[in-house]
């Protein structure tokens, strides 16, 4: 979950001026030291010294972009450090635009050395506090999103201090008109020390078609009427200091100008947009489908195919709001668009404001010259005046086409479609957005889809955009400063070209589950469908994909069986290039923030696919809620997306992103900070510390330049003690450990017990579940892998992931996996399994033994052990994994339950079930009253150190456990939710 590290863009109000035209005093000697710049002092102009010395807000000393594009889906992280140059202390504010399909994944701000990790919360009703958001997310029942969101954070900077704020999110490039387009925003708002963008594609095809367009500004992006915004040269090329190095199926591309250089290009550190476009090689075919841990993504973009017939009703808004610049514009786009329509096609206009006007009334007209003259005439002739009369104009509309369907010139084959634009809310006839919308849906009779356009800001785009969801088409916003005739050529672009009708995507009945939408009215060329879901049987060799479509008057059959293994491979190895490229970059010289980045965008491009699938399940989660027609159908869907959203740490309209407010004292200090121990010889390394402040190796060697002391500005979290750290541990047979094998210790009854869950993969699992009591939770996620040779399963299944969660006396939580454990409590920490070390937050503490185990602690009488299972060099059926064990279960309730919790404070006998015919007598459990059929085995535990002889509870251990499997499935890895029978009774 918690996984990259950052995305933002600082946001410091600077000093605004032209670079030439000033006046400056000859003698005047700026001192520059404080701001770390990149580039010798007596290079830097007098202009520029004298802008950053006029700076009163914090200044940034390094702004760090990373982005990494694996097969279309895309992870940025963002590093920006300030600094107060002044002695009291400063308000910072950190400011960045994100995309408005992307999700925010995780913030974090390191002030004075402590550090502040974000908590993705599910959304309240008038919750009133301080949440780090895109403006433009902070109602489930908001607009629809515009074209970029901007996150805005807040905080004091303690003097002569600096602070750090990461931020990561995720979205999937759009393939629109053949190309897909990664934006970075560079608004920084002032001039930076050290700028760097990076951005790492790789995919399992060739990558083509590659520009990176000039530094863009626009209306979107707010730089509207800015005085000093760069203007985009005549020549396209990229920005200065851009490098390109494209190598096949890996493409990388930085931008790294020096301070002078942002000056040449604008003094207000608004840079604009860095566009990159590119598209990849295809193959005719199924499409290109990718599988990784359990869980598969299908990219789907035929071409070279006959494009098939349209009938189209453009239903223009005429009202008076339109005069001026709007009704110009869309003049304009009309008559290009009528240069664009085929021979084939079929088309009219509706003009509405008072009145509704038809162009050529009770018919559609086929394309020929004498037909766009006159409809060029009727466009001229238009004239804005009077109300809105949506209802009435979609009504006329749906009506006309409807006619036309089911009249004899109507082609079985062709795609319909209503192209709707307005600029205001309805204020003639029918005016309530419900019965607009019940109207729509009656009118249309899901026989054509409606596609709608809004110009302004006085639009309900909530209305068009469920309009649209409703009747399968979709909703494209027009700013009111942007150039509307481009914007509407290019909607109609994307939709103009119909290659595909009728789209059904099918895998092979029970192989998959939870698939994301897999039927499609229309595929438009130049479009891409992406479908993602869960395999239900990793072990299979083959996963069998069809696809049934109409194009003209042909249907169109493709069938293929998908290797899975191969597949697999073939994913892991560019998940490996991205990861490669990713330390290569990091390890550069002068990398500065981009170390920590790379960290983190590691971690989660392991798991890419899984989250392409979690992405579209929420993005389809909301509009599934938008266009509910019931209550109880619009929380259900609510509550999915909601899950998922906690589950993947994204920032959706259904969640908030709530971080704690650094504290500064009285005297200007920040409270005191945990303890983190390492072992001599061990260096804590990662979020922790500041790129350039990391000791690593033997601790009397460092990397620091000298003079350089470890302060308050050092960033490190706490005081750092060297001792060596325990090797011994004292557990319990009482564990989960590996394919699962569940072994539970009775010490009353001197009796083990066993028993094994057969999973499946990607399900989360209640071990122990003691929320109301004590307030721990430990959940575990399982990770699937192939049987190995000769076994009679499938599949096996192991803990990929464990938490423990406490809610008293506040609300902390470890996440452990084979590579790291994440310490969320006052502060976040993220510590490697490689090192030993030992630390203390108060309500956990933990302690790292390198590659063999950690040790949780909660409230001295609580303790869990988990083993680390690290294979390496793998067979294809083993998976790293993790084994968790219960020290001390003293603290922990007698209502305690889970998988293993249930058992805890429990008694169970042995009995002799009688011999009946030719059976033999059987060995009975008899446990809270029920008999459980067991049989005599032995268990290797501690990673294989020791064994146990234990009675063995068949079939999943049913009647053993309370309940059946279902019940111990957790919706995400901080599930709390308490046991759904109550206490541990049956």
């Amino acid at each position: 979950m918690l996984l990259l590290l950052t995305l933002l863009i600082c946001a410091s109000p600077s000093v605004l001026g032209e670079l030439e035209g000033s006046q400056f005093e000859d003698d005047i000697d700026y001192d520059l030291a404080d701001f770390d710049l990149d580039i010798a002092p007596r290079r830097v102009p007098r202009q520029v010294k004298t802008i950053l010395t006029k700076e009163t807000k914090p200044h940034i000393q390094e702004l760090s972009i990373k982005t990494t594009i694996i097969s279309r889906y895309a992870f940025t992280a963002v590093y920006c450090a300030m600094l107060n140059r002044h002695s009291a202390a400063t308000e910072a504010v950190f400011q960045f635009q994100i995309p408005a399909d992307a999700y925010v994944s995780n913030f974090t701000m390191i002030i004075g050395g402590r550090v502040y990790q974000s908590e993705v919360r599910p959304k309240e009703k008038r919750v009133r506090q301080e949440n780090g958001k895109p403006r433009n997310k902070e109602s489930g029942d908001a607009s629809p999103e515009p074209e970029v969101e901007v996150f805005r954070m807040a905080a004091k900077i303690p003097g002569r201090n600096r602070a750090v704020f990461l931020l990561t999110y995720e979205e999937l490039l759009q393939r629109r008109l053949g190309r897909y387009e990664h934006i970075t925003s560079l608004r920084p708002l002032q001039l930076v020390s050290r700028l760097s963008l990076e951005v790492t594609i790789v995919d399992h095809s060739l990558i083509k078609d590659l520009e990176v367009l000039p530094l863009r500004n626009g209306r979107s992006n707010g730089a509207a009427n800015v005085p000093n915004a760069p203007r985009i040269p005549a020549k396209s090329e990229p920005p200065v200091t851009t490098v390109i190095k494209n190598e096949k199926n890996v493409c990388k591309i930085t931008f790294t100008p020096n301070i002078v250089q942002q000056a040449k290009i604008t003094t207000n550190g608004i840079l604009g947009d860095f566009v990159i476009r590119y598209d990849v090689q295809r193959d005719m075919g199924i499409g290109d489908i990718q599988v990784l841990n359990g869980h598969f993504v299908h990219y789907f973009a035929p071409k070279d195919l006959p494009v098939v017939p349209k009938n189209v009703v453009f239903v223009i808004d005429t009202s008076a709001s339109m005069l001026g610049t709007k009704i110009r514009q869309t003049k304009d786009a009309l008559f290009t668009i009528l240069r664009d329509l085929r021979p084939d096609d079929r088309f009219n206009f509706i003009s509405f404001s008072n009145k509704i006007k038809v162009w050529q009334p009770n018919r559609l007209v086929p394309v020929t010259p004498l037909t766009v003259r006159d409809a060029k005439k009727f466009i001229f002739m238009l004239m804005p005046t009077g109300g809105t009369n949506i209802d009435g104009a979609i009504q006329t509309g749906s009506s006309l086409l409807r006619d036309y369907l089911s009249g004899p010139d109507a082609s079985q084959n062709s795609v319909s479609l209503i192209i709707f634009l307005t600029d205001g809310r309805p204020t003639v006839g029918e005016m309530q957005s419900m019965a607009i919308l019940g109207n729509t849906r009656s009118a249309v009779q899901e026989k054509f889809c409606i596609f709608t356009i809004g110009i302004g800001n006085d639009v309900d785009y909530r209305l068009l955009e469920r309009m649209s969801l409703e009747n399968c088409g979709m909703m494209r916003r027009i700013h009111e400063e942007a150039d509307a005739s481009a914007m509407l050529k290019g909607f109609y672009d994307e939709i103009g070209t119909p290659l595909l009708s009728d789209i059904r995507i099918n895998y092979t009945e029970d192989s998959v589950q939870y698939v994301t939408q897999h039927m499609f009215t229309n595929y438009f060329n130049g479009s891409e469908i992406v479908i993602a879901g869960k395999l239900t049987n990793e072990s299979a060799e083959s996963l069998h994909v069809q696809v049934t479509a109409s194009n003209n008057d042909k249907s169109i059959i493709l069938e293929t069986d998908v290797p899975l293994r191969h597949r697999q491979i073939e994913t892991e190895k560019h998940v490996k290039a991205a990861t490669a490229a990713m330390a290569a970059s990091a390890k550069a010289p002068g990398s500065g923030g981009a170390q920590g980045l790379g960290v983190a965008l590691d971690s989660v491009a392991e798991d890419f696919v899984e989250r392409v699938w979690g992405f579209l399940s929420v993005k389809e989660g909301l509009r599934s809620r938008l266009r509910s027609q019931t209550s109880k159908e619009r929380e259900d869907h609510t509550h999915q997306a909601t899950n998922l959203s906690l589950t993947y740490h994204f920032l959706t309209p259904l969640t908030n992103l709530v971080v704690e407010k650094p504290e500064v004292m009285a005297d200007g200090t920040m409270a005191p900070a945990p303890t983190i121990t390492p072992a001599v010889g061990e260096a804590v390394s990662t979020a922790n510390e500041l790129p350039g402040d990391t000791e690593q190796g033997n601790p009397q060697k460092s990397n620091r330049k000298p003079g350089s002391q470890t302060s308050s500005q050092s960033n490190t979290i706490g005081k750092v003690e060297r001792r060596p750290a325990k090797k011994s541990i004292t557990i319990s047979k009482t564990s989960a450990d590996g394919d699962p094998h569940f072994v539970v210790e009775f010490p009353l009854s001197k009796l083990t017990v066993c028993f094994n869950i057969n999973g499946e993969p990607g399900h989360i699992l209640r071990l122990v579940s003691d929320h109301k009591h004590s307030g721990v939770t430990v959940n575990g996620k399982l990770i699937g892998a192939p049987a190995p040779p000769g076994s009679h399963k499938q599949q096996r299944t192991y803990f990929s992931t464990i938490t423990i969660v406490v809610d008293r006396p506040k609300r902390a939580y470890i996440e452990v996996t084979p590579k790291k454990v994440i310490l969320d409590g006052r502060d976040r920490i993220v510590l490697p399994c490689h090192s030993t070390a030992a630390v203390d937050s108060g309500v956990l503490s933990l302690s790292i033994v390198g590659k063999s185990n950690v040790t949780v602690t909660v409230g001295g009488n609580i303790s869990f052990v988990i083993l680390l299972h690290q294979y390496k060099n793998p067979a294809p059926y083993q998976r790293d994994h993790l084994g968790f064990y219960i020290g001390n279960s003293k603290g922990l309730s007698h209502n305690c339950h889970g998988l293993l919790g249930q058992f805890l404070y429990e008694e169970v006998g042995l009995a002799e079930l009688p011999a009946q015919g030719d059976m033999k007598p059987s060995p009975v459990l008899k446990v809270k009253d029920r008999s459980v059929l067991v049989v005599q085995k032995s268990r290797r535990i501690y990673s294989g150190t020791q064994s146990v002889d234990c009675w063995f509870a068949r079939n999943n251990a049913a009647k053993l456990i309370d309940g059946q499997y279902e019940d111990y499935l957790m919706s995400h890895m901080f599930d709390t939710g308490d046991w759904p029978h109550g206490t541990n009774t049956v």
